[in-house]
């Protein structure tokens, strides 16, 4: 979800994962000795719920909270009854914030507010304003807190990280579910990764794997997957707010050009669907209706779930039955003087199948709704993939991958270590 205004963070961004001894998951998946990673069970769906999540146990005692993922965003907060002046509708009680107020003069405070317009009204304590693209809010403070994780070998692990307590929140347009609160997983030094990587709890790489099924898994580390088996592409250095590749891609329709070249694109778990800018929707749009001309499908203009809409002589139950009409998409990015590699998108990574069984494009127009130029691949385009954000190598990465598989993997090594 990129992050259209931080008031109190500067420009960031967000718009609309104990393992089995010996063998299981960890010994399928893990590089070798040495490493350990953190895993989160990853609840949630493209459509019709529209959000993923995982549950993290903060505080002291720990208590549960579901928390929206968001690669798009760097602060971690909670809805939080400080007390409350304005809160959504919560899966949970509001959380109860420690006495462990971040005062202004602490490093993670300064590096929210780096832009320097910030004026401190307390000393004593960090307020964050975070405004996201889709008219959400989060106003409040930073505190400390203790966080209940678990690395793969089934260790416990229980830092004190930063997190906001929000005491006033505003729902966006695209937030339709309730919410106990955000999981910043963005580049800054405040987000939860950047914090275990600084207290030397993990390597600063963080992936997901989100399954067309629904649910999968988040890990922050680098030990579940294989390297040399990923493709990779530099990540930007420019745009250093944002999961962003350092060149811009080039849109493909059918393995063939389109014309569109160095679109800036960005990953972002915080959005469902993906949105090109005006131009590169306006030519998939064309391409794609130009496609399907004298196929047995007609646009479906009394279906509203997604702006674009197909229906056929019958309802479709599943993508199975229609992607024999719709070409592939990919995304080339240049990863040296002459080598590319391509992010595929083939059609059941674009398409869903509304409740009235008609197909729908899940890919927006982003310049309608503020975002400019960006072009943003959401959640729907990365499913049935590991995506990796590896910020030590300044990298990002994706591999084909069973993200249901990997789900009920760990899921049984979970259990395996509750007793």
């Amino acid at each position: 979800m990129i992050l259209l205004m931080v008031m109190s963070l500067g420009l960031s961004s967000a718009v609309d994962f104990r393992w089995r001894k010996g063998g299981g998951f960890s010994g399928r998946f893990t590089r070798g000795a040495g490493g350990s990673s953190v895993v989160f069970p990853v609840h949630g769906n493209v459509y019709p719920l529209g959000y993923y999540n995982v549950t993290i146990n903060i505080g002291q005692p720990p208590r549960p909270y579901y928390l929206d993922l968001d690669t798009g965003s760097d602060l971690t907060w909670l809805q939080c009854d400080a007390p409350c002046v304005r809160c959504l509708e919560a899966p949970h009680p509001l959380y109860q914030p420690s006495n462990d107020l971040i005062p202004c003069s602490d490093p993670l405070c300064k590096a929210m507010h780096m832009n320097g317009n910030h004026r401190y009204e307390a000393q004593e304590q960090c307020d964050y304003e975070v405004e996201y693209a889709d008219g959400g809010s989060s106003l409040g403070v930073l505190v400390r807190d203790v966080f209940s994780l678990n690395y793969t070998e089934g260790l416990r692990l229980t830092p004190r990280l930063a997190l906001g307590c929000g005491y006033d929140q505003i729902p966006g347009a695209s937030s339709h579910h309730p919410l106990d609160g955000v999981l910043g997983l963005g580049r800054g030094k405040v987000s939860i990764l950047s914090q275990l990587h600084s207290q030397g709890h993990v390597k600063n790489v963080i992936g997901h794997c989100l399954s067309s099924l629904g649910g999968g898994i988040l890990f922050f580390g680098d030990d579940l997957y294989d390297s040399s088996r990923v493709s990779w592409t530099p990540m930007s250095r420019e745009n250093s707010k944002h999961y962003s590749p350092a060149m811009g891609g080039e849109l493909l329709f059918g393995g063939r050009t389109t014309g569109l070249k160095n679109l800036l694109t960005i990953f972002d778990s915080g959005s469902s669907y993906t949105y090109f800018n005006s131009k590169a929707y306006q030519a998939v749009t064309y391409l794609l209706k130009r496609e399907l001309s004298g196929k047995p499908l007609k646009e479906a203009r009394d279906d509203h779930t997604l702006p674009l809409c197909w229906q056929g002589r019958r309802p479709f139950m599943s993508i199975e039955e229609v992607k024999k009409y719709f070409k592939p998409l990919a995304l080339s990015f240049k990863t040296g003087w002459r080598s590319k590699t391509l992010f595929e998108i083939p059609p059941e990574a674009y398409l869903i199948i509304s409740r009235k069984g008609n197909v729908c494009l899940g890919i927006l127009n982003g310049t309608e709704i503020g975002l400019q130029n960006m072009n943003l691949i959401g959640d729907i385009s990365m499913q049935d993939q590991m995506i990796i954000y590896d910020n030590e190598k300044q990298s990002i990465g994706w591999i084909p991958a069973d993200c249901d598989e990997l789900a009920s993997l760990q899921a049984s090594a979970a259990q395996v270590y509750e007793y």
